[in-house]
């Protein structure tokens, strides 16, 4: 069993150049590509700052997990990472979730259960404010009519 990253790998971004050679490497075996080096590479999109980069290397992933049976634990984890970095909560914690019914133990998979866990408590309680604050509008505005209407 390899060994899966922290989350916090997927923040680490690799440099412009480091990408550029996964891609040409990616593009160089173009129609006949190896599980490993597409993997590499979508990795490494996962990693970027740029969101259509992340979505991209999620694509991929979804690619290698469909089509190498062999590569699915590996691809669990990392499609829940990059799922989770673009803020696809729910998603990231299905994939999580299925890599826990295999590897209940899995560390890695357990620190990410958390940090997904925390982000969606915190963006719900956020969001419960923003709807609180807009009822408020609503209501004072309610008010404030009424009032120039007596």
């Amino acid at each position: 069993m390899s060994t899966l990253p922290y989350a916090v790998e997927a923040e680490m971004s690799l440099s412009q150049q480091e990408l550029e050679i996964l891609k040409e490497q990616y593009i160089k075996e173009e129609s006949n590509v190896k599980p490993q080096t597409k993997f590499n590479y979508a990795w490494a999109l996962v990693r970027s700052r740029v969101k259509s980069q992340q979505e991209q290397g999620v694509e991929l992933l979804q690619e290698i997990y469909r089509e190498n049976p062999n590569r699915r634990r590996e691809c669990l984890y990392y499609l829940a990472l990059g799922s989770y970095k673009l803020g696809r909560y729910r998603e990231a914690r299905n994939h999580n979730d299925t890599l826990l019914k295999m590897e209940a133990e899995n560390q890695q998979a357990l620190s990410l259960r958390n940090l997904i866990d925390e982000k969606v408590r915190s963006e719900g309680l956020m969001g419960m404010a923003l709807v609180g604050t807009a009822a408020a509008t609503v209501v004072l505005g309610f008010f404030m009519l009424r009032s120039r209407n007596n």
